[in-house]
């Protein structure tokens, strides 16, 4: 195989490919004694079928199985021994080929830039520390208190009010006559929080322990018998027992019952769960304010396809007139975008960074608990679509260079209050409601991934002799 490298200033390159005849003939020879001993014909042994029927049988498809494997293999040594990564997928330009001929072909491809990564290293950021007081764990304690409440007997004689826990059996009619699902035994109801039915707790204030009373209430949307939804019901009720709330005690075993070993340790589990919380939307900020240094990283060629490919993605959805109105300002943003992809890809190259299968479920798992309730839905979601997992993929690689962009990069520890992470938090917001209402359509933040993808050539076509244009890609 012999390759010339044409047109080598700028990333725009033809990469000619030549492989003489002699080695074409002894891939057909080699593919020819791989199917030999597969191959059943009347009359013939198997292994025992001359060439010359083998040829006349599968000649065609024997060679355009075997041009596809050398155009595949010797492309990729091309690119790989000369060095050249394609912005996308390159053209290939079929010169000669056939039977007993010399193959000879010429790659069209867009290279990425060479990228220079040693200034990430003076990249400075802030790495925030959130001191929480110990009296926003207090509150937060209180606050679980308040929504556990414990439930004592209430006095003889003593006559239900809002807060308190009533234990009913019911029977319902609607126009005198029963209905499925009409009953109900031991239900119990916190009054005044009306979530059973609208308005029927209030019915209840007043009522004693072992007191019949008739409370009236209308069906909701979601009743099961859509007949008798919006329809007035009457609910004959007995008491059976009514309950004081009384406060709950926050001490060792009130923080047992949260899974702590005693209050203190609880208390420590809730100043880290609070400082989490911030640290989290702060740690955003700071991928940010690191983003936004690399957007100022000096490429001095950004391929035209890669530059086109991202104003498609910024205009979708616009009209014709919209988005060469805006061209100006997508150009801007999609370099942007671009210079970030190259970086962090160049970066992560260098840092050999790679996504385990593991860390790609524990992500997969990380999203399944954001909807609790849905997790089965969740995991079907991701089951089914690959492209989906693939973006996941995307995530945690770029996690994971932030990470160690982190690590290299000069950082400016600062401890702040909570009051003061609220504050930062708030501008941030405000900058970016402000740039929201300030562009023509609404742009995301964060670094697009700028990938080679790697999918085998497609196959070439041999009907004619007349030169073709073919796309081949990085494998």
């Amino acid at each position: 195989m012999k390759v010339t490298i044409e047109n080598k200033k700028g990333l725009d390159k033809d990469v000619r490919v030549f492989v003489d005849k002699k080695t074409m003939n002894s891939y057909i020879d080699q593919k020819y004694e791989e199917i030999k001993d597969t191959v059943n014909l009347k009359g013939f042994r198997p292994g025992k079928v001359p060439r010359e029927i083998l040829k006349r049988q599968f000649g065609k498809a024997v060679f355009n199985e075997v041009l596809d494997k050398v155009l595949k293999d010797t492309s990729v040594k091309a690119l790989q021994e000369n060095k050249i990564k394609p912005a996308g997928q390159p053209k290939l330009d079929l010169k000669t080929y056939g039977e007993d001929k010399d193959l000879e072909y010429t790659l069209s491809v867009t290279e990425l830039p060479k990228i220079e990564i040693k200034s990430i290293e003076k990249i400075k950021f802030n790495d925030y520390v959130v001191k929480i007081d110990p009296k926003e764990a207090d509150k937060r304690i209180n606050d679980i208190a308040k929504n556990q409440p414990n439930f004592k007997d209430a006095p003889e004689n003593y006559k239900a009010a809002e807060k308190d826990l009533v234990t009913l059996d019911y029977t319902a009619t609607i126009d005198e006559k029963p209905f499925k699902g009409n009953e109900g035994k031991n239900t119990q109801l916190t009054l005044g929080k009306d979530l059973f039915l609208k308005g029927f707790d209030a019915q209840l204030i007043g009522i004693k322990k072992g007191e019949s009373r008739v409370v009236e209430a209308t069906l909701p949307e979601n009743f099961p018998d859509k007949e008798l939804v919006n329809k007035k019901a009457k609910f004959n009720c007995k008491i059976l027992a009514i309950k004081n709330p009384e406060d709950v005690k926050i001490n060792d075993e009130f923080a047992k019952n949260l899974g702590a070993k005693n209050l203190n340790d609880l208390k420590e589990l809730i100043s880290k769960q609070i400082n989490d919380e911030y640290k989290n939307s702060l740690d955003r900020l700071t991928k940010k304010q690191i983003l936004s240094e690399i957007e100022k990283f000096k490429i001095n060629e950004i391929p035209k396809n890669l530059l086109e490919d991202e104003i498609k993605i910024l205009s979708q959805g616009m009209s014709e007139d919209d988005a060469k109105n805006n061209r100006k300002n997508f150009e801007e943003v999609a370099k942007k975008r671009i210079i970030v992809g190259l970086v962090l890809n160049e970066f992560g190259e260098k840092n050999q960074i790679k996504v385990t299968e593991q860390e790609l479920q524990n992500e997969v798992q990380k999203q399944i608990r954001m909807m609790p309730g849905q997790e089965k839905m969740v995991m079907d979601f991701y089951q089914k679509n690959p492209q989906a997992v693939s973006s996941l993929r995307g995530t945690v690689y770029e996690n994971k260079i932030l990470n160690l962009i982190k690590e290299k990069a000069v950082s400016t520890k600062k401890e702040i209050s909570k009051e003061e992470a609220e504050k930062i938090l708030k501008d941030s917001q405000k900058q970016e409601l402000d740039q929201y209402r300030n562009s023509s359509k609404p742009q995301k933040t964060e670094a697009k991934k700028v990938e080679v993808k790697k999918s085998p050539i497609k196959k070439a076509k041999t009907k004619t002799t007349t030169k073709k244009t073919k796309k081949v890609s990085k494998k």
